[in-house]
């Protein structure tokens, strides 16, 4: 009995050890390895400066404006020299110069600007969208990095605590209170725990390199630890959030200004089967009797191939117009399913992340604590303690998980709705 005593008192002790142990690790903030954090927003801001895409896209908006006043212009004038010798009574022949001018019937040049107008229009909306598109990729990316490195930090801890019940699990097997198996099984899941941070250290070196491709950095930059995130309410409810997504997201307004474009095509169309007029003027040099003259003719282009040319265009341009609302029906149903299937998975998340916050991870804190202490005493087997720490790591993960599903949700939410939906509480559009 004498013996037994001080064997229980040093099994209690290190049951104490442990449950102390992670009492510590669960209250001190995490410390990533690397200090320095990530801020969001600077990563938005370099993205708009940097990213290739929306460089491309600004260049092509910017070549659609160039176009708008080459087409509003005249064709350009053509100047004309010549000469002239005709044998008569008396000889003609002399020099000849004059210019010539072709001239679109009234209205068609300013019905090709309204057309180049509404494309460049389309284009500028085309940015906006990309914009709009590759700063939601960013943020589900730095979300999803976010995610690796709470789970590694949650790992890491589990660590610690295996190794303090692999340390346990063998005092209780030294004194023939612990089976041998509780040991290898406390192994085996510190092996496992020792796979899964390689898992996450590949991710999480992926999603450095997914996100140095989107700030056009090379992949191999390093970058700092997210910031932590916080996960307001979405407190817009869904018509409010479609009705913004009508109203204001970039690519149905970009199919809006092509079935403008088509119209304003169909209307130059029609205006095809009216003539154009070539203006000449020249003048004239008779050397024969030092005297000068001048003549000026008017010349009209007449649509005579209407049948093949002018009719077939107007049917092109109709077809077109046709398309573009075809189009347009197409993408707001898409934009409206793409808001009301982010909007429900924000509100799952938000369901949930009460449910785990709340319940779930405290219930399975002490139910840990509890099984830590039990088994110290030989009240409670090690798989007990072993599904205990499980149950409580699955639901920490599940929780940072609930919460980056969340923002993504946000995020997909801002790029179909035309912005941050903070800013567009107050009814202003925002621009990207």
């Amino acid at each position: 009995m004498n013996t037994l005593n001080p064997l229980r008192t040093t099994i209690l002790a290190i049951a104490w050890l442990s449950l102390l142990a992670f009492v510590t690790l669960s209250a001190q903030p995490a410390q990533a390895a690397d200090d320095s954090r990530l801020s969001l927003e600077s990563l938005i801001e370099e993205l708009t400066q940097r990213n290739p895409e929306i460089k491309v896209a600004r260049q092509r908006w910017e070549a659609a404006q160039a176009v708008v006043p080459q087409v509003q212009t005249l064709p350009d004038p053509r100047l004309q020299l010549g000469y002239q010798r005709m044998p008569m009574t008396e000889p003609l022949q002399g020099a000849m110069y004059g210019f010539g001018q072709e001239i679109p019937f009234p209205g068609k040049l300013k019905l090709k600007g309204e057309v180049a107008q509404r494309e460049a229009e389309r284009f500028e909306q085309e940015l906006l969208a990309t914009k709009l598109r590759l700063i939601a990729n960013l943020k589900e990316t730095y979300f999803t990095l976010h995610f690796i490195h709470k789970s590694t930090e949650i790992v890491e801890k589990n660590k610690a605590l295996l190794i303090q019940f692999e340390k346990t699990a063998k005092a209780r097997y030294s004194v023939g209170q612990a089976a041998q198996q509780d040991v290898f099984r406390a192994q085996v899941e510190i092996s496992r725990v020792l796979d899964r941070l390689a898992v996450l250290e590949q991710q999480k070196e992926s999603l450095h390199a997914a996100i140095n491709r989107l700030l056009n950095r090379p992949p191999s930059d390093p970058l700092g630890t997210p910031e932590e995130i916080r996960v307001p309410l979405l407190t817009l409810p869904l018509p409010e959030l479609a009705r913004r997504a009508e109203a204001f997201s970039p690519i149905l307004l970009a199919s809006a200004k092509g079935i403008e474009r088509s119209e304003q095509a169909v209307s130059l169309a029609h205006r095809q089967y009216y003539p154009d007029f070539d203006l000449n003027a020249l003048g004239t040099r008779n050397d024969r009797i030092n005297d000068n003259g001048y003549q000026v003719m008017l010349g009209i282009k007449i649509p005579l191939f209407y049948e093949t040319k002018q009719r077939q265009g107007v049917k092109e341009a109709l077809a077109g117009l046709s398309g573009a609302r075809e189009d347009l029906a197409a993408t707001r149903q898409d934009i409206l399913f793409q808001v009301k299937d982010a909007f429900v998975q924000a509100q799952r998340a938000e369901r949930l992340i009460t449910i785990l916050r709340d319940a779930i991870i405290p219930q399975s804190t002490l139910a840990l604590q509890s099984a830590q202490a039990g088994y110290g005493v030989g009240k409670v087997d090690f798989l007990t303690l072993l599904n205990s720490l499980l149950t409580l790591q699955e639901s920490q993960l599940e929780l940072h998980g609930e919460m980056v599903a969340h923002e993504k949700a946000v995020a997909r939410l801002e790029a179909v709705t035309g912005g941050p939906l903070s800013a567009k509480a107050e009814g202003r559009r925002p621009v990207p």
